[in-house]
Parts: structure tokens; C-alpha cells; sequence
């Protein structure tokens, strides 16, 4: 099988750099004897590239991730423990929410109120949300 795990790409006919599958980034310059294959567009290339299960040049935010996504997520980026004393003050409702949802959501008015409580940007959620998925 032709796997693509460690080719590169022209993406757009831009040859100032390339994307590299192995370091799922673009870089300068090819190694030595590298083959370099052409594609279109950073999103042909992306769909190219999930069909291997390798990730593409444009992140894809989850629009949801399960409980247990979200719950380990903010276990691995020490937030848990602020999370979970932020939703013991809040109405029942949110308890409710937080306890027994079996999906979060990223546009959910309680989820955005909940990192705005945090600090968080719309950035910093975006890269929590793609984080978890990989969970």
C-alpha cells in the first residue's frame, strides 16, 4: 500500500513551502531525494489525508465531543478541579447539564459562559475542542 505518511506537498502551486504528512506541517525546503506530490487546495489535501487518519494543514474545530472527551480534557489541561467549583456555584440546571450531558457542545450558551468564566478565548476553546476530540 502507498501509504502517505511521509510524503510532500505542493498545495496550490505555492513552491515556497511544502506539507510534510510526517511532521503534519509545512516546511522550507524538501530533504534530500524527497518526492513532492501536487494538490489544489489545503482542503482537497485534508480529505486526502483523513482517509489515512493524518491530520491536514486546516484544524477542523468539533462542533461537539463526548463527556468523557471533555471531562479528560480538562483533567489534562488542569482545569477539572476549577471547572467543576465553578458548576457547584451555578443554578441547578447547569449542575444538571454538566452531570448528565453525554455531549458537549461548543456553541452552547452555558459552555461559552462557562470559559468566559475561565478566561478563555475563542481560540483557546477552539484548540480544547480539537484537543479532546483526539481523546
Amino acid at each position: 500500500m502507498n501509504f502517505p505518511s511521509k510524503w510532500f506537498w505542493i498545495v496550490g502551486g505555492d513552491e515556497t513551502r511544502f506539507w510534510s504528512s510526517a511532521a503534519a506541517a509545512y516546511v522550507d525546503a524538501l530533504p534530500g531525494g524527497a518526492g513532492v506530490t501536487r494538490i489544489s487546495s489545503e482542503d482537497e489535501l485534508n480529505n486526502v489525508l483523513a482517509a489515512y487518519g493524518l491530520p491536514g494543514p486546516i484544524v477542523r474545530v468539533p462542533t461537539s465531543v463526548s463527556a468523557r472527551q471533555f471531562k479528560l480534557q480538562l483533567l489534562a489541561a488542569g482545569l477539572l478541579d476549577q471547572v467543576e467549583a465553578f458548576v457547584a456555584s451555578q443554578s441547578r440546571a447547569v449542575q444538571i447539564a454538566y452531570e448528565y450531558s453525554g455531549s458537549f457542545v461548543r456553541t452552547e450558551p452555558m459552555m461559552a459562559a462557562g470559559f468566559a468564566a475561565l478566561g478563555l478565548g475563542e481560540a483557546e476553546v477552539d484548540a480544547f475542542f480539537v484537543a479532546a476530540a483526539k481523546l
